[in-house]
């Protein structure tokens, strides 16, 4: 069976290498354009690219499946196109050009979570369970019928890219399974049933911490925001990054942002009991131990995150 394997962050690589590994036939990997990268800012594919260069398969660079792009999709003649984190829409002229149409692999349990960010969505929100769905895809947001269905525990030291980490491969392992069972004509897509929630993409001003909120809200979030966009409060108008949190439930009892030591930690008030530090960024300065930051700091009894 011939197919088309659209994808484009590190997440999605590993669908396309089991799609190859069992046998299918990849006929192209349409991606987004290469991209600048790091300090200074050079122009580097994206890691489906790269990987599809490595195994010699054809590149469809586009940020947006127009016209063009659709008559490239339709001359690489794919029975099926598989798709995973490609980050743009596919138009209707393009969907219809697959006899078996597109097979998207999500990372929730459709119908919770549509949209960009349903791992880090799920991690911020408190869920004890999350998994990864094929789909059919249509024009609606993650809307189509579901096809297989993973499921995976979300552990208390998840972040939101380890749980992702994860859910890459095993989901690629139910992308494959799924496009065998389309192609020994087995497959059964069912309507998705249940409550509708929403995944939108996380914006900078989601990893800002809100210190009056509990702490075990204040440690999801940390989480759910690591790597990306990162969690974040202000120190006297500097932004500090941080990275996730501890819950403790001991300690001294303290205001919401005020910061004080407890032997060798470094705990902050919250809303409920106080969290401990990890590692701290401050402005313009690199990554280091919650415990090196607070040497640096004059004295702890000033120092309030707002």
């Amino acid at each position: 069976m011939r197919v088309l394997f659209a994808g484009t962050p590190a997440v999605a690589v590993p669908s396309l290498d089991a799609i190859v590994q069992a046998g299918f036939d990849v006929v192209a990997v349409l991606t987004r354009p290469d991209a600048p990268i790091g300090r200074k800012r050079v122009l580097t594919p994206s890691p489906v690219a790269a990987r599809a260069a490595a195994l010699g398969i054809e590149v469809i660079r586009a940020s947006k499946v127009d016209a063009a792009v659709t008559e490239k999709i339709a001359a690489a003649a794919p029975d099926v196109a598989a798709i995973v984190a490609y980050g743009g829409l596919i138009p209707r002229a393009a969907l219809d050009i697959p006899r078996h149409g597109w097979i998207n692999l999500h990372f929730s349990l459709l119908p919770a979570w549509r949209g960009a960010a349903p791992v880090q969505r799920a991690v911020i929100a408190g869920d004890d369970i999350t998994g990864a769905v094929t789909f059919l895809l249509e024009e609606g947001l993650d809307t189509g019928p579901v096809l297989g269905t993973l499921t995976e525990a979300v552990r208390p030291e998840d972040t939101s890219g380890s749980l992702l980490e994860r859910l890459s491969h095993s989901g690629a392992v139910l992308l494959s399974q799924t496009l065998s069972a389309v192609e020994a004509g087995k497959a059964a897509p069912l309507p998705q049933q249940g409550e509708v929630s929403l995944a939108p993409k996380l914006t900078i001003e989601d990893g800002r911490l809100d210190w009056h909120q509990p702490a075990l809200s204040i440690s999801r979030r940390t989480r759910g925001v690591t790597p990306e966009p990162g969690a974040w409060t202000t120190l006297e108008g500097q932004r500090v990054k941080l990275e996730p949190v501890r819950l403790r439930t001991d300690g001294p009892v303290l205001e919401p942002g005020h910061v004080a030591l407890d032997g060798k930690s470094v705990l902050v008030g919250t809303g409920s009991h106080p969290v401990e530090l990890t590692r701290v960024q401050p402005s313009g300065k690199k990554m280091m131990t919650a415990a090196d930051w607070a040497r640096g700091q004059a004295t702890l009894e000033s120092v309030v995150f707002e």
